[in-house]
C-alpha cells in the first residue's frame, strides 16, 4: 500500500506568514537589500515632492531593479510579475507590488543617480576587502540596441523614397484639380493620401538632415585625422633625412655604402597617400528610425546588427567592474582614453591601478602614451595573439631590451618577457568571462532603453548589479 504525504492547500496559517522566514539566510536577495540599505539615496528620495499619495521608497524600487538585473529579469512587466511569483522578489519588495509603469519610470528617471551609486558599491567592495585595483583588464562587447536594423534608412534610399513620394503628391494634386473624378479609384481619399505622403516627406527630410549633420561631424573628424596623417608622412621624410645625415657621417669612408644608403633613405614612404575625406553624406550613411543614436556594427559570428559598443574595465582577481561606458563607435581604438579617464576619476580610497591589459583592438601609440601619462603601465597587444602557440613560442627566451626605446617599443619588449606573458595572460580570464556571464547566463543581450545617455545609464545598472552579485559570491567564499 502506497504511503504519500497529504496534499493540503486549503488549511490557513495559524499565524500571519512572514516572507522573511521563507528565504534562506544566505541568499542573494538579502545581500542586495543590505547593500542598498548602505547606499546614500538622498538624491533620489529628495527629488520626490512628498504630496499626493505615498510613493514607493527608492530603496525598494532600486532593490527590485538590481536583483532583477543580477538574476536575468530586465523587463518592467516581468519584474512586476516577479513580485507576485518569486519569494525573493516578494522579500525585496516587502510584499508590495509596484506596477510596471512605476518600475520603468523609476529606471528612466534616476539613470544618472544610478551611475553615482555604481561608485558607492565599489567603495563598499573595498571595505569588504574583495576589491584590489592593481591590474585592470579592458574590453568591449556589442550589445543590441532596442531597434531593428531593418528600421535603418540610408541616405541614398531616403532620396529615392523622397522622389517617389513627391511624384505621388504631384499625381494626387493633379487628380484633385481634375473636374472628372472618374480617374480616382473607389475608396481613395485624396486629402488623406496627400496628408500621409506629406508627413512621410517631413520625416524623410528630418532623417536626411540628421544624416547630413553626422556627415559634417565625420568630415571634421576625418579632416583632423587626414591632417595628422599628412603630418606623420612629413615626419617620416624628416626622420629619413636625419637618418641619412647620421649614416653619411658614420660611413664617410665608404662611398659605395653611402650611395646605397642615400638611395634607401631618400625613398618616399610606401603605400598610397591618405585620401582626403568627403564632406557630403555618403550614399551608405544610415540613420535608424527607432533609435537614431544606435549604429550598425559588425557582430561576433558574422553579419551586422543595430548595436552599441559597451565598454568595461574589470579588476583582475575579483572580476568586479570598476568603470563602464557605452560608445557609438564599432571599434575600440578610441575608447581607451575615455575609460582611463573614468578609472582615474575614481576615489583614491579605491586604490591606484598599476597595469592595464587590453587586446590589439586598443593598440595605438597614442593609447600607449595615454596610459603612461595616467601613471598606468600599458600591456596592449600589438597584434593578434595565436590561440595555440607552440612550446618554443611559449617558452622562448625574451629578446634583449632595446636601447633608448620608445614607449611602444618598451611595452612590446615587456610583452615578450615571461613575466609580461604571464601578466597579459590574465586578460582572457578577466573581462571576457564577465561579458560571457552577463550575455549568456543572465541573458542581457539587448538594451531596454533607447538613446545613448539612457543606454549608458542602463549599462551602469547592469555593471552595478553584476558587482553586487559578484560581491555576494566573494563574500561567501572569503574573497577567493
Amino acid at each position: 500500500m502506497s504511503n504519500f504525504r497529504q496534499i493540503d492547500r486549503d488549511t490557513g496559517f495559524l499565524l500571519p506568514p512572514s516572507v522573511d522566514e521563507w528565504l534562506p539566510e544566505k541568499h542573494l536577495a538579502r545581500f542586495v537589500v543590505e547593500v542598498i540599505d548602505g547606499l546614500d539615496l538622498r538624491t533620489m528620495s529628495g527629488s520626490y515632492r512628498g504630496s499626493g499619495s505615498a510613493s514607493y521608497h527608492p530603496a525598494l524600487l532600486l532593490g527590485i531593479l538590481v536583483y532583477g538585473y543580477a538574476t536575468g529579469v530586465f523587463s518592467s512587466r516581468k519584474l512586476e510579475r516577479a513580485t507576485y511569483d518569486s519569494v525573493a522578489f516578494r522579500f525585496i519588495a516587502a510584499n508590495e507590488h509596484p506596477d510596471h509603469d512605476t518600475i520603468a519610470t523609476f529606471r528612466r528617471r534616476f539613470l544618472k543617480e544610478i551611475e553615482g551609486l555604481f561608485v558607492q558599491v565599489l567603495l563598499l567592495a573595498r571595505e569588504m576587502g574583495v576589491l584590489k585595483m592593481g591590474t585592470v583588464g579592458l574590453d568591449g562587447t556589442k550589445i543590441h540596441a532596442n531597434a531593428s536594423r531593418h528600421s535603418a534608412l540610408s541616405y541614398e534610399h531616403a532620396g529615392k523614397i523622397e522622389a517617389q513620394l513627391k511624384a505621388e503628391v504631384a499625381d494626387l494634386m493633379a487628380k484633385a484639380e481634375a473636374a472628372d473624378q472618374a480617374d480616382v479609384p473607389d475608396g481613395m481619399s485624396i486629402p488623406d493620401e496627400l496628408a500621409l505622403r506629406e508627413e512621410r516627406l517631413r520625416k524623410l527630410a528630418e532623417a536626411r538632415a540628421k544624416i547630413e549633420a553626422r556627415a559634417k561631424e565625420r568630415f571634421e573628424r576625418e579632416q583632423a585625422e587626414y591632417q595628422a596623417k599628412l603630418a606623420a608622412r612629413a615626419s617620416i621624410f624628416a626622420r629619413a633625412k636625419e637618418r641619412f645625415e647620421r649614416e653619411q657621417a658614420e660611413y664617410q669612408a665608404k662611398l659605395a655604402a653611402r650611395e646605397a644608403k642615400t638611395k634607401a633613405t631618400s625613398k618616399k614612404p610606401g603605400g598610397k597617400p591618405p585620401a582626403p575625406p568627403t564632406e557630403s553624406p555618403l550614399p551608405t550613411d544610415q540613420i535608424n528610425l527607432t533609435d537614431e543614436e544606435s549604429r550598425i556594427m559588425p557582430v561576433a559570428g558574422g553579419g551586422f546588427e543595430q548595436c552599441y559598443n559597451a565598454q568595461a574595465a574589470v579588476a583582475a582577481g575579483s572580476m568586479l567592474v570598476v568603470a563602464a561606458d557605452v560608445s557609438q563607435a564599432p571599434n575600440d581604438k578610441h575608447q581607451l582614453a575615455p575609460m582611463v579617464n573614468k578609472i582615474n576619476a575614481l576615489p583614491d580610497s579605491l586604490g591606484e591601478p598599476e597595469t592595464l591589459l587590453a587586446d590589439n583592438g586598443y593598440f595605438s601609440e597614442t593609447n600607449v602614451e595615454a596610459c603612461q601619462a595616467a601613471g598606468i603601465e600599458p600591456m596592449i597587444a600589438t597584434g593578434r595573439q595565436p590561440h595555440h602557440p607552440s612550446l618554443d613560442e611559449r617558452f622562448a627566451t625574451a629578446p634583449p631590451a632595446p636601447e633608448n626605446p620608445t614607449a611602444v617599443e618598451a611595452m612590446a619588449h615587456r610583452l615578450r618577457t615571461p613575466e609580461g606573458k604571464k601578466l597579459y595572460g590574465l586578460r582572457k580570464q578577466t573581462p571576457e568571462p564577465v561579458f560571457g556571464i552577463i550575455k549568456s547566463v543572465l541573458g542581457f543581450r539587448q538594451f531596454s532603453l533607447r538613446g545613448l545617455e539612457k543606454v549608458r545609464g542602463e549599462w551602469s545598472l547592469v555593471a552595478m548589479a553584476w558587482n553586487v552579485k559578484r560581491m555576494f559570491v566573494l563574500n561567501a567564499t572569503g574573497g577567493h
